[in-house]
């Protein structure tokens, strides 16, 4: 028999690193950015739509958001819940609570800034999480030189050079403080698939534990699980900084 299989994209958040502001002032989060005229978030859950398996999309929004449901207006299998939390891991947890899934249900969680997923990628961690009967997540082996920085000394800049960081503020230099193997380092994606009561644990313990957690993998491996590493693609690239969106148009 078939298991349930939902999606939760969590989008309480405003992607500060990303913001755009309207010709009235106001802030727009970054997964409503158009590409493409799309709203990002939509591209998103198309993509998680693609996969007939996945039964329903949830896409948890924060409870003063007015803007998902229109975004998302016209697509089946999706439900906006404004439960979200004020971090990712909280928003996770309240929108596993609020669809009361079944213990054998899975539960996949993908980024709203992630619109670029290919359908095989998702074929692919769907079909071998199911067929392994473990949890996994999408990653990509590390092809960089990967250097550990720690802060460098102060110096003045060349007359006429402007060394700034944000808002006019000094920027943070850094230095090299050792070269890191990259032979088993891997750059984690999404979506990352767990069953759904695990993954409830599991965030629960790191909550409790008070664990920052940046993604669902971390909470799983805290509480014991070893998540597959499955092959993920270029494409799927989380959207940042300012510069992504017109990286990823040229993807879409």
């Amino acid at each position: 028999m078939s298991k349930k299989i939902i999606a939760i994209v969590p989008a309480a958040g405003v992607g500060k690193r990303a913001l755009d502001v309207s010709n009235e002032g106001a802030a727009v989060p970054k997964q409503y950015r158009l590409l493409k005229g799309k709203p990002m978030l939509r591209w998103s859950v198309e993509a998680l739509l693609a996969d007939p398996r996945v039964e329903q999309v949830r896409v948890v929004v924060a409870v003063d958001d007015p803007r998902a449901q229109a975004v998302l207006d016209g697509l089946a299998r999706v439900v906006v819940r404004p439960v979200g939390g004020p971090t990712r891991a909280e928003t996770v947890s309240a929108g596993l609570a609020d669809a009361a899934l079944d213990n054998d249900a899975w539960v996949l969680v993908h980024d709203a800034a992630r619109p670029g997923l290919p359908l095989s990628s998702l074929n692919r961690l769907i079909d071998i999480c199911l067929y392994e009967q473990q949890g996994g997540l999408l990653a990509l082996p590390v092809a960089d030189t990967v250097k550990k920085a720690h802060k460098a000394a102060a110096f003045a800049p060349a007359e006429g050079c402007v060394l700034t960081g944000t808002a006019g503020k000094p920027a943070t230099r850094y230095a090299v403080a050792e070269t890191l193997s990259r032979e088993s380092l891997w750059l984690a994606q999404t979506p990352q698939m767990f069953p759904a009561e695990l993954l409830r644990k599991a965030l629960l313990q790191a909550h409790r534990a008070g664990v920052e957690i940046t993604d669902e993998a971390s909470a799983m491996e805290r509480y014991g699980v070893e998540p597959r590493l499955i092959p993920g693609d270029p494409r799927n690239f989380k959207v940042t900084w300012p510069s992504d969106f017109d990286l990823m148009e040229k993807w879409l």
